[in-house]
């Protein structure tokens, strides 16, 4: 059998890098528990009917089929299944379908596989790891969980960038009841299209998204400057609210956006300053949100576009008698990490969990070495017993290959293999260095 080429879009790490991504994941979950937001996990699958009436990702949707459906009888249109692309659409359906077993707000994590049927680059893949995080109310969820969620994530952000030595981030927060607030000022009635226009600023320019504005929808040379002169304002502070109201634009809904996003910017900057900024043009694809949205990137490596968005919606989820409003985000766990395990910017010390190799005189007496690695993973140390009872130095070269920094003895010696110090050790009392009972992450 020839070796089989790897599938473009669905990245696997090597072990050392599978260290890196699973002490990411334990910081973040251990954060996120710290706020108290519980782990759950849904289904991979969701009828294809649910998966394409949350914005426009058909087309991005994996559908999965029974090998043998259609000479069984195959099945509807209504019976199609496919790959959830996001951790939402499937959270949604489970608070409904749970509502009755939940307590309200219920605050919830998921670290969970999606799938997404994109041209895999950079920062884009069709299999790729999520961490969320959402607060979901009954009828009604306040104001305050949209500051919250945001302190969360910038500080589970942190710490990764603290202890592991990840980039740090940049939040980019934005409010659709500000944006449609003014364009309805403006005397607009269709805001979302004038956001799915204005969202592409970054990548057209003004004058391309000027263009659309009039060409497409219609709106004047005056109307389409003054959408654009909102979506240049952004500030590090709550400074953006005068710069929006010295635009002239009175609506109600305009006020209530600007007080939601002061206060999320203001929070964000006294908990974590220089890590969460205004930004007017943030508008999220998505056309589940109905408040505040969020995007954030990594210093330094901007290009890979937003690592972290999320945003609140008013009526994602409901049954026709309740509806169940939420505010959450989502850190792309896979874009942030391939490219910097691809590239060496963020390693692990060794391979394998391993601290202590013990050695093996010969098959004879390996229950021997079998028994002092017992004594040494019953005080928490991780242990292996050496596969052959080799020559001590083909032993000591098997676990310097594989980064293993102590070896034990029969002689009741531990040998630390990096500087060669040699000392007699019980199992029952000798720990190593803090530092060397798990592998390290650094860049």
């Amino acid at each position: 059998m020839s070796r089989p080429k790897p599938l473009s879009g669905f990245p696997e790490f090597l072990p050392a890098q599978r260290i890196v991504e699973q002490r990411v994941l334990d910081a973040l979950a251990d954060t996120f528990e710290l706020h108290g937001f519980g782990s759950i996990e849904t289904r991979a699958l969701e009828p294809m009917a649910q998966l394409a009436r949350k914005g426009e990702i058909d087309k991005e949707v994996y559908v999965v089929r029974r090998l043998h459906a259609e000479r069984h009888g195959g099945g509807s249109d209504a019976d199609e299944l496919g790959l959830h692309f996001d951790l939402t659409v499937p959270f949604a359906r489970y608070v409904l379908e749970n509502s009755g077993h939940l307590n309200f707000p219920f605050r919830r994590y998921q670290i969970q596989k999606v799938w997404r049927g994109e041209r895999p680059q950079e920062g884009r893949y069709r299999e790729f790891l999520q961490a969320d995080i959402d607060v979901v109310g009954q009828a009604v969820l306040a104001d305050h969980h949209d500051v919250e969620v945001a302190l969360v994530i910038l500080e589970a952000l942190e710490r990764l960038h603290t202890e592991f030595g990840l980039p740090p981030v940049l939040m980019r927060v934005n409010n659709r009841r500000l944006a449609e607030g003014f364009y309805r000022g403006l005397g607009i009635d269709d805001h979302l299209a004038v956001l799915q226009r204005v969202d592409k600023l970054d990548k057209i320019g003004p004058d391309a998204v000027r263009e659309l504005l009039t060409g497409e929808l219609g709106l004047s040379v005056e109307v389409a400057d003054r959408c654009l002169e909102l979506a240049t304002i952004s500030a590090p502070d709550e400074s953006f609210v005068d710069r929006v109201r010295a635009l002239g634009v009175s609506n109600e809904l305009l006020d209530e956006g600007l007080e939601q996003l002061a206060a999320v910017v203001r929070a964000g900057a006294a908990a974590a300053p220089g890590r969460i900024v205004a930004d007017l043009k943030i508008a999220r694809g998505l056309d589940y949100y109905t408040g505040t949205v969020y995007e954030t990137e990594l210093a330094g490596l901007e290009h890979l576009g937003s690592i972290c968005s999320g945003g609140r919606y008013d009526s994602l989820a409901s049954d026709g008698r309740t509806s169940y409003p939420g505010v959450g985000l989502s850190i792309g766990v896979t874009r942030i990490l391939v490219p910097l395990l691809s590239k060496g910017l963020l390693t692990a010390s060794r391979s394998v969990p391993t601290c202590v190799l013990v050695a093996v005189d010969s098959e004879e007496t390996r229950g021997e070495a079998d028994a002092v690695a017992a004594r040494l993973r019953a005080r928490g140390i991780p242990t292996e017993v050496a596969p052959k009872a080799d020559r001590f130095g083909k032993q000591i070269r098997y676990a310097d290959r594989r980064g293993i920094p102590f070896v034990w003895f029969s002689s009741g010696e531990v040998k630390d293999i990096r500087s060669g110090d040699q000392i007699p050790a019980d199992p029952d009392q000798w720990r190593p260095p803090a530092e060397d009972l798990i592998p390290k992450v650094s860049a």
